[in-house]
């Protein structure tokens, strides 16, 4: 890697800030360049579509600490260069900035951020009164999404126990896990990651929120049923999802079905996906990074399961369930995404 200082930029506001950048080292690739920026921000110089992961640290002598530095953002290089701005820094007070490549997390998918309608339309087949009125929904920032639901080998090295009914196969999805356990699952990974150094001092896995679910979920569509298309009979749903039809009853090892269109895999069947977000309805219109009611006595899983018929498993379909139940036909995937900056 390269590294380089600018020259620090004082505001008539008594803003500080310094630009600190590294880029990757490739052949026939030219190493991040470096100039004096005028804003809260950074110039990336790499190639087009590698993930940086954007650093800040507040003091400059903690520049060689790994530890000091905070994940900002995790962004897919549109091209080259690129002027990235920061829009948290705060009003006073410094910041030194760098863009790491981040090596892509095993069984991990990115993300980008983006905009979709977040429900179903009025005449989509087998709808539910609750995944309406549809809304606009924005994600603003990119997220590492599990490619996979946490298997049950996964979930004994962290936790050290499987609570599954479905035994046998250590590649079958965790199932018979509450929403705490579930989260408490996300708690111990990052703990453990961290402490490895393959992530953040302030990066978070953690349970998505209702809406990245169904915008990871859909991979780019809206107003269709399905990742891969309407299916109005669903005669190609046994092709992406093990569900009542074919599942002979039982779960089945992850990514034994196609993915989607952004490689996830098992979005639509095997088990339902616990969510962050407490039950509620949707409020309509244009929405940000949406995290759902802000209390509740439920919480939120999404995207049908071995044991239920085919609607089930549409991207808009949404279930509900208190937080304490274990249950057989739940699961849940996770993301990697910075935490409070």
């Amino acid at each position: 890697m390269k590294t380089g200082l600018l020259k620090l930029v004082r505001f008539a506001s008594v803003l500080s800030l310094a630009v600190w950048a590294e880029g990757p080292r490739a052949a026939a690739q030219t190493p991040a360049g470096l100039d004096l920026q005028l804003y809260a921000g950074l110039t990336i110089t790499g190639a087009v579509g590698t993930v940086y992961q954007i650093q800040y640290v507040t003091d400059l002598a903690q520049t060689n600490n790994p530890s000091a530095w905070r994940c900002l953002e995790f962004l897919q290089l549109p091209v080259s260069p690129y002027l990235w701005a920061d829009k948290s820094a705060p009003a006073t007070g410094q910041r030194f900035y760098r863009a790491v490549v981040f090596p892509a997390p095993t069984n991990l998918v990115f993300t980008p951020p983006g905009t979709f309608r977040m429900g179903s339309p009025a005449n989509e087949v087998d709808r539910s009164s609750d995944e309406g009125p549809q809304t606009a929904v924005t994600i603003s920032r990119g997220f590492w999404m599990g490619k996979y639901e946490v298997t049950q080998g996964e979930y004994l090295a962290v936790m050290g126990s499987n609570p599954s009914y479905f035994t046998g196969d250590s590649n079958r999805p965790v199932e018979r896990v509450n929403w705490f356990d579930a989260t408490n699952y996300c708690g111990a990974l990052t703990q453990r990651e961290r402490a490895a150094g393959r992530i953040a001092t302030n990066s978070v896995y953690r349970l998505p929120t209702e809406a990245e679910w169904e915008y990871a979920c859909r991979a780019g569509t809206s107003d269709r049923r399905f990742s891969y298309g309407d299916d109005p009979g669903y005669t190609s749903l046994g092709n992406y999802a093990w569900y009542s039809d074919n599942s002979g009853g039982t779960t089945h090892p992850v990514g034994g079905k196609l993915p989607n269109p952004w490689g996830l895999y098992d979005m639509h069947g095997n088990v339902w996906e616990w969510c962050q977000d407490w039950a509620g309805p949707y409020l309509g219109g244009i929405a940000v990074d949406p995290q759902g009611a802000a209390t509740g006595f439920r919480r939120v899983f999404r995207g049908g399961d071995w044991y239920d018929y085919a609607r089930y498993c549409r991207s808009a379909c949404r279930n509900d369930v208190y937080p304490n139940d274990r249950l057989i036909y739940i699961g849940f995937r996770v993301l990697l995404a910075p935490g409070q900056p």
